[in-house]
């Protein structure tokens, strides 16, 4: 600030420059559409996002009918996260369903369904990052969840509906090419404490939880697959599956870019390939660090906007970001990342508007999915055979 004014004494004048620290958004908090006509309307109103702090104790608001019970007691048994939830009419006919579930915007200018998803960051100040309608999850309701996927920068996790075979789930699976998208087939088995039997319930129930549960606990930076999950007793399909062979069911799934389930030491999820066709976000992981750079260093730099542009402001905004990239990679969260101001794409012309450009790069983490162990068979260690008898 210039000083012009007459003073006699000391000031003292404020300097806020320097680097801003940059915290990463919040990655486990799930978005779920279910039905339950005998939840409690207070806490499940129809259509409206509700949230949800502890999963476990809103299961006794849930009701016994239609999915939210259930999936809200998949999610539990894997972790505790913050979970958006939207309650839609239950409808016997499949095509009133699915509608329910896409959800409109009214006249009078609500969200319904899943757009309702939409409306928790204004409501909550916060965003589902990760997506399922379990049970629930039509070829149209997928593909509408896609779309807020890429709104909201979340992931879906949905089932390969209606497939009865891998032949059908490979199938299906070519229905989409989103990457924020990981289609799972079959469905787990559990117990089912209402009707006192096994019964089949949605994989992608429990693909929400363990997604939460991963991100607290290791990070985003790690898939979904090959990771114990709590719950399940069996699987609804028969899968054959072998560690060291390909030429399996769930090679073949996982060729196709969908997600199974195997039983090796407990139940887990086997796979970790998104819908999208190999170019740069194949793995779920790879799209997931793509979101939470892109909404984490975006949203630490609102207070840049509208702030003179000096060399200095500028300096310390390239700091910030690479500051953010050195404690990530140190966590392991990333390979590596850099920012950097890039004369040619920052013209006298723009600069003197106002547009600003700043240039980063990162690696993430690849999962290792092809593990090549090469054994030799060696004559070499019988030359001393010998000596080691002899001592």
């Amino acid at each position: 600030m210039p000083v012009t004014s007459y003073h006699h004494g000391v000031r003292v004048i404020e300097i806020n420059e320097g680097t801003r620290p940059i915290r990463t958004v919040s990655t486990a908090v799930i978005g779920l559409v279910a039905t339950a006509d005998d939840a409690d309307a207070t806490v499940f109103p129809l259509n409206v996002p509700v949230l949800i702090t502890n999963v476990q104790a809103a299961i006794a608001k849930a009701g016994r009918t239609g999915t939210l019970a259930k999936a809200l007691n998949a999610i539990s048994l894997q972790t505790n996260p913050v979970t958006i939830v939207v309650r839609v009419d239950a409808d016997e006919d499949e095509a009133i369903q699915t509608a329910n579930v896409v959800g409109t915007v009214t006249a009078s200018g609500q969200y319904t369904g899943v757009k309702a998803l939409l409306a928790a960051q204004t409501k909550f100040g916060i965003k589902p990052r990760i997506l399922g309608a379990p049970g629930l999850d039509t070829q149209a309701v997928t593909t509408e969840l896609a779309a807020v996927a890429q709104k909201l920068r979340a992931f879906v996790y949905a089932s390969a509906w209606g497939a009865q075979t891998k032949e059908a789930a490979i199938a299906y699976r070519q229905h989409f090419g989103q990457r924020e998208v990981m289609i799972i087939w079959p469905d787990f088995v559990h117990f089912d404490t209402v009707s006192k039997a096994s019964a089949s319930i949605p994989a992608v129930a429990y693909a929400l939880g363990l997604r939460a549960k991963i991100d607290n606990d290791t990070g985003w930076h790690k898939s979904l697959s090959n990771v114990v999950v709590n719950g399940p007793t069996g699987i609804a399909r028969d899968v054959f599956w072998d560690l060291q062979s390909s030429a399996t069911d769930a090679g073949v799934l996982n060729a196709a870019g969908v997600t199974t389930l195997i039983n090796k030491t407990g139940y887990r999820f086997w796979g970790s390939r998104t819908a999208e066709e190999a170019e740069f976000f194949f793995f779920e992981n790879y799209t997931r660090t793509a979101q939470v750079l892109a909404d984490t260093i975006a949203e630490v730099h609102f207070s840049y906007v509208d702030k003179p542009m000096h060399p200095s402001l500028v300096r310390d905004l390239i700091e910030s970001i690479n500051a953010k990239f050195r404690a990530l990679k140190t966590a392991g969260l990333i390979i590596d990342g850099k920012a950097w101001f890039n004369p040619a794409a920052n013209s006298k012309d723009s600069l003197k508007i106002g547009s600003l450009t700043i240039d980063y790069d990162y690696t993430p983490v690849p999962p290792v999915e092809d593990l090549v162990l090469q054994q030799r068979i060696t004559d070499r260690y019988l030359a001393d055979f010998a000596k080691q008898i002899t001592t």
